[in-house]
């Protein structure tokens, strides 16, 4: 038997993920295997470090600062996120991120991100080097024409989860049989199809790969949500989602709004707590 997190993505609706966390590490529940893509990486690596209430800290806490979310950021930076804030001056000076413990940690840890060459996702395996995990998952985090490509390993990379939303596959061909799903969606949600290439075809023209893999990236996550609910019916699956509907943008500036999705986070988990427990034993 081999215990694993899967971690969904998207943008500001992450907090959700954050919340479910919170509720993990006060229960101490702690698995073989972790995937993230995005903010679900982002959310993965402050619960591998065993550090309780941080994801509410270094996002709800931090969400008007003036270079977290900003027009002027992607005008002038082409980044709508400060990613200099999030990834390099909150880990390293602000909130510190624990690097010593996060590299003890037992969990295998893998965050999938998107070759611009290629289209195609890569994962990265906990590194040799703790403090790499930041450039990794920032690579994983950089939303098209919201961020620029991080350079790591020779790769050109953006957000992971342009390639790979939902990565459960990943997970299952990495041998993990107790796959926990946190989903940033409600039951029954599906993707539409992209219109990005139409608004920017500058960005197109740089990364071709990039444009073709986002247009039918709709598609391989509607197959892919649909492949975690036959496992959820099965039993070979347990998914946690909002239980009630609270949409918020993926780039959030509202705090109330904020903390009432990580305290749903919190309270879904809660709920499902005894059942994720019986899984986990089975």
């Amino acid at each position: 038997m081999k215990s694993g997190l899967v971690l969904e993505g998207g943008g500001m609706r992450g907090v959700y993920t954050g919340g479910v966390l919170e509720k993990l590490l006060e229960e101490e529940i702690f698995v073989d295997y972790v995937i993230g893509v995005s903010a679900g990486a982002c959310n993965a690596s402050s619960y591998i470090s065993r550090q309780n209430g941080r994801n509410r800290e270094v996002t709800i806490g931090y969400v008007h600062h003036p270079e977290y979310i900003s027009v002027k950021n992607l005008l002038v930076r082409r980044e709508l996120f400060g990613m200099d804030l999030i990834f390099d001056k909150i880990p390293n000076s602000l909130v510190p991120f624990d690097y010593g413990r996060f590299n003890d940690a037992t969990e295998e840890f893998v965050v999938g991100a998107t070759d611009c060459l290629t289209g195609s996702a890569v994962y990265f395996e906990k590194p040799n080097r703790p403090e790499d995990v930041l450039a990794i998952v920032r690579a994983s985090s950089s939303l098209p024409l919201m961020s620029r490509p991080v350079e790591f390993n020779g790769k050109l990379l953006m957000d992971g989860s342009i390639a790979d939303p939902l990565p459960i596959r990943k997970a299952l061909s990495d041998g993990v049989t107790k796959p926990i799903i946190v989903l940033t969606r409600e039951k029954g949600y599906r993707k539409k199809k992209s219109r990005f290439a139409k608004i920017m075809p500058a960005f197109v023209r740089q990364y071709p790969a990039i444009a073709k893999t986002m247009e039918s990236r709709h598609l391989y996550y509607n197959q892919t949500m649909e492949f975690i609910e036959q496992l959820e019916s099965e039993g070979l699956a347990l998914v946690i989602r909002p239980m009630n509907l609270y949409k918020i943008r993926g780039v959030e500036r509202d705090p109330i709004k904020l903390e009432n999705l990580y305290n749903q986070g919190y309270q879904d988990a809660a709920a499902k707590f005894d059942e994720l427990l019986y899984f986990l034993k089975k």
